[in-house]
């Protein structure tokens, strides 16, 4: 099959993120925030204000890839897919062909954006590896050196963190995720910022050693998600920031599962 254009649509806790690919090369991109309460009518309106601005129509798109952690956002971007794009998606789950082996004891339960990162990366940059994904939650994910799943470890993401400090301690206000002059703060934001950005340092430092300890010296270490080079520029551990990667990752599940032709 032979597909030109190609929409990935990456439903995340807090963005639901859009790609097109033209021969191979990710193009035109797009971020909304998720919003569980939006109808299918208004996310297909969106989608085709964003060809429009892009000057792309409907009929180029030759197919569309679909991740999601939304439960019950998917069917909603499904029926906008198809009622407005005229394409039923791929979804994709544990269950699609990936090119890799997922070891997790119950696969269906790692999420699609952590498979679509072990499938970039397994063919990207190779094994083993360590994908630290920071996210909603700031995921650490094992890849073994043939390519196989191994497991991982989830995390309260950054911002979830700093809202939590916020909200359950009267006297803490909402910060701004920067990193501050000095790890000792000499003012509450500060502190507050110190404490959880220079804290989430030390977390992604323990947790690679630890990786490392299991999966071998030559473990690369691989970032994304949205504050990836917001802590990779306070540690030595992480050898590529890929910012696309988990659009990367479902691209290639698409292209995986579409039929060859017979010779």
């Amino acid at each position: 099959m032979n597909c030109n254009m190609i929409l990935i649509i990456d439903i995340g806790n807090t963005n639901v993120t859009l790609g097109l690919y033209e021969n191979d090369e990710l193009g035109a991109r797009w971020r909304v925030a998720t919003m569980h309460e939006r109808m299918p009518d208004e996310y297909g309106v969106q989608f085709l204000s964003f060809f429009e601005q892009a000057g792309i129509d409907r009929t180029d798109v030759d197919g569309i890839c679909l991740s999601s952690v939304v439960p019950p956002l998917t069917s909603k971007i499904i029926e906008a897919c198809e009622r407005y794009l005229c394409q039923s998606p791929l979804v994709v789950s544990s269950t699609v062909k990936t090119g890799i082996e997922i070891l997790y004891e119950n696969p269906k339960q790692v999420g699609a954006d952590r498979i679509a990162d072990a499938v970039a990366v397994h063919n990207i940059y190779g094994g083993p590896a360590c994908v630290i994904d920071f996210g909603t939650a700031t995921t650490f994910n094992a890849i073994t050196k043939d390519g196989s799943y191994l497991g991982g470890a989830i995390a309260p993401g950054i911002r979830i963190a700093a809202d939590a400090l916020s909200s359950h301690a009267s006297k803490l206000p909402k910060i701004d995720l920067v990193f501050p002059d000095s790890v000792i703060g000499q003012n509450t934001p500060d502190a507050m910022q110190a404490g959880l950005l220079y804290g989430y340092v030390g977390l992604v430092e323990g947790m690679v050693r630890r990786f490392r300890e299991v999966l071998g010296p030559k473990m690369k270490v691989i970032a994304t998600g949205g504050l990836a080079r917001v802590i990779s520029e306070h540690t030595n551990v992480v050898d590529e920031i890929d910012t696309w990667l988990t659009m990367n990752g479902l691209y290639l599940i698409w292209k995986m599962n579409q039929p060859t032709k017979e010779s």
